[in-house]
């Protein structure tokens, strides 16, 4: 299993990565106890890893009005639509992580409308599955919609940047059918409801 092909092109390395990207790569292997695919896929070119690398912790780890959990909701949402088997594998996992909810996590990989959501959370939704569905038609109530449900100007462009960069990944994605870990099918999962409680302490 391990030995499967991560993606459907064979591209030689353009030599060894430099000593900060192979630190990067260690550093994602002690926090998540696997190297993602799509980081290996890149790891053959320097440049190409930091460009993907740098764009993706600005956008999903920087600062921004915009939690975590919001900017994966996003990266699901546009996956979906895209029908991005890799994004909606990790990134349907983090939402399952972040959020602490397993349902949340697969009716957003199915079909944000029927997720329940907040006022805020439908608004940046709405927005990013209309950028990635038809661009050309985005207005300025579109932006205002976003405002109404309380976001700034710089939050709108978070969202929209979120969702622009995960069009492109999408697209590389499905390009060089790029494949996922194992490990995401399987991570956070379990019902909440089902966790074990803590034995009440004795009167």
């Amino acid at each position: 299993m391990t030995d499967e092909p991560i993606h459907a092109l064979s591209i030689a390395d353009r030599g060894n990565l430099d000593e900060r990207r192979q630190r990067f790569l260690e550093i994602c292997v002690q926090k998540l106890g696997f190297l993602p695919n799509v980081l290996k896929a890149y790891a053959f070119d320097n440049a190409k890893l930091s460009g993907f690398t740098d764009l993706y912790g600005d956008l999903m780890l920087g600062d921004s009005g915009l939690s975590k959990l919001e900017r994966e909701m996003i990266a699901v949402t546009v996956s979906s639509i895209n029908h991005c088997f890799y994004c909606l594998s990790a990134h349907g996992q983090s939402v399952r992580q972040l959020s602490g909810d397993p349902i949340l996590g697969e009716t957003l990989v199915a079909n944000y409308r029927a997720a329940r959501l907040n006022p805020r959370q439908r608004a940046m939704l709405d927005f990013a599955a209309k950028l990635t569905e038809t661009p050309d038609k985005m207005v300025e109530a579109d932006r205002q919609a976003l405002r109404e449900a309380g976001l700034s100007d710089a939050e709108i462009w978070d969202v929209a940047a979120t969702a622009a960069f995960f069009n492109m990944s999408n697209r590389m994605a499905s390009a060089i059918d790029m494949r996922p870990n194992r490990e995401y099918h399987f991570l956070d999962r379990e019902d909440p409801a089902k966790r074990a409680k803590p034995a009440k302490a004795a009167e």
